[in-house]
């Protein structure tokens, strides 16, 4: 069966660094990074977890790119494309899928919230809410059966409107729209934060180098942090991949990406933190963060605070938008190289996500909200493994096929696919000069990387 793709493929560097950061770039960098950062010892903390980022985070991505590239397929055909003879590893590009597909459902949940509050934000509701009343006006809106719906939905068609455009006209355009437009967003952010007196205790909080809290609980939390923002282990980065121009540098683009994921999640910290200490209230992660305890700091602002929270609601949405673009064109490109139009497969893959997130929205709900008398969804009740939906979704896409479909990637990448191959691809064909570099990377490849993810598997397992 042949492919109905026309000529597929970003135009250029740029464009593809823009999509892949995209990508990267989401609600983890902005809502969980900062938190966890403060967390586990702040300066402590981040030298772990650029190592993280750079060593195991951007190694990954890079082999994603390759067998991407080298096969020009979607994530199950790469796998049986790169290796005919042993045809079960097709698997593991169909448990990346199936990954992709699961997270996408979860994350439009949560991108329906925000969309919510963008709307509510630039329309003046938040601002009419009492100081004390947002953890009540969160849970109340989280845990209704319709309006949640009409945003996933609204949302959702944003996203589809995106990957029926193409990967040139939609994807690689709406990036490099939308990206510069994010990071102007969140400097604006950082400057008003940064002026704001009492600043200095959430830089501290942040950056102060803490090693009493590194804990081994941390440690594994930088980890999971890095495989997360950087989109590792659910095929989205082997398909884009297959989109890269046969020119590019992979390592640069790779580095550059993940540059620009670390800038902009250390940057979300410095907008977040110091604002949120100088008004006097308490760090968290989360939902907690985002609707309950900003939408205060935000009306401490005065008159500018409406302008504010509209603008970084805005952000979020953004953030949001370019992750999800990336989870519904993997999506979409693995049924457009089968055969089906992009158009039809972008709906079909809609139409069964968002019947899976209105049910994990009907289903979220917190176990305190009975001590507070605060309603939870009204699926709450239903449980999987004695979890709701949406706490069995989270619970799965955040802890367990992540790291497991970038441990079966990587044992792929290093111990099946040829050196040769791998090095060919790296290079350009022999084009660009990598020197010692290949003897490092294999190594990181073939061992550092499988077993940091195998510890952080088994820990999530344990834990």
């Amino acid at each position: 069966m042949t492919s109905n793709t026309s000529k597929t493929g970003f135009n250029s560097s740029f464009g593809a660094i823009m999509a892949a950061a995209g990508s990267a770039v989401g609600l983890g960098n902005i809502w969980r990074f900062p938190y966890i950062c403060g967390k586990y010892g702040g300066g402590a903390f981040l030298l772990v977890y650029i190592f993280f980022v750079f060593f195991i985070g951007m190694v990954l991505m890079m082999s994603e790119f390759v067998i991407g590239r080298r096969s020009k397929e979607a994530p199950i055909r790469a796998y049986a494309t790169l290796c005919p003879k042993h045809t079960s590893w097709k698997l593991v590009g169909l448990l990346g899928l199936i990954t992709c597909f699961l997270i996408l459902a979860i994350y439009l949940v949560i991108s329906g919230w925000t969309l919510n509050y963008f709307w509510e934000s630039l329309t003046g509701t938040l601002s009419s809410i009492p100081i004390n009343g947002f953890k009540l006006h969160f849970n109340t809106f989280a845990s209704s059966a319709v309006r949640p719906a009409v945003f996933i939905v609204a949302f959702l068609i944003f996203t589809f409107l995106v990957i029926v455009g193409g990967v040139q006209k939609g994807i690689e355009r709406v990036s490099k729209l939308l990206m510069p437009i994010l990071v102007v967003l969140l400097i604006v952010m950082c400057v008003r934060s940064l002026t704001l007196e009492g600043a200095s205790e959430g830089v501290a909080y942040l950056f102060n180098p803490d090693f009493t809290k590194l804990t081994g609980e941390g440690v594994l939390a930088a980890l999971g942090q890095a495989l997360f923002s950087l989109s590792v282990g659910m095929g989205v980065m082997i398909v884009y991949g297959s989109y890269l121009p046969v020119d590019d540098n992979i390592l640069k683009t790779s580095m550059w990406i993940t540059l620009c994921d670390f800038f902009i999640a250390v940057l979300s910290g410095v907008a977040i933190f110091p604002a949120v200490f100088a008004c006097g209230q308490e760090p968290t992660g989360g939902p907690g963060l985002v609707y309950e305890v900003l939408p205060v700091v935000f009306q401490s602002f005065g008159g500018l605070g409406t302008v504010f929270a509209t603008v970084f609601f805005l952000l979020l949405s953004l953030a949001a938008l370019t992750s999800a673009i990336s989870l519904l064109e993997a999506l979409t490109a693995w049924l457009n190289k089968n055969g089906m139009r992009r158009f039809s497969a972008a709906l079909l893959i809609s139409v069964l996500v968002v019947f899976l997130s209105i049910a994990a929205s009907f289903a979220y709900g917190d176990a305190d909200n009975a001590k507070t008398s605060l309603s939870n969804g009204i699926w709450y009740d239903i449980k999987i493994a004695e979890m709701s939906i949406y706490e069995f979704l989270d619970k799965l896409t955040g802890t367990y096929l992540p790291p497991i479909c970038a441990f079966l990637t990587i044992i792929f990448f290093g111990w099946v696919m040829k050196k040769e191959d791998i090095m060919d691809e790296l290079s350009n064909h022999g084009t660009v000069k990598i020197g010692y570099f290949n003897v490092f990377y294999y190594f990181l490849v073939r061992f550092v990387a499988p077993v940091a993810l195998l510890v952080v598997l088994v820990a999530g397992i344990i834990k």
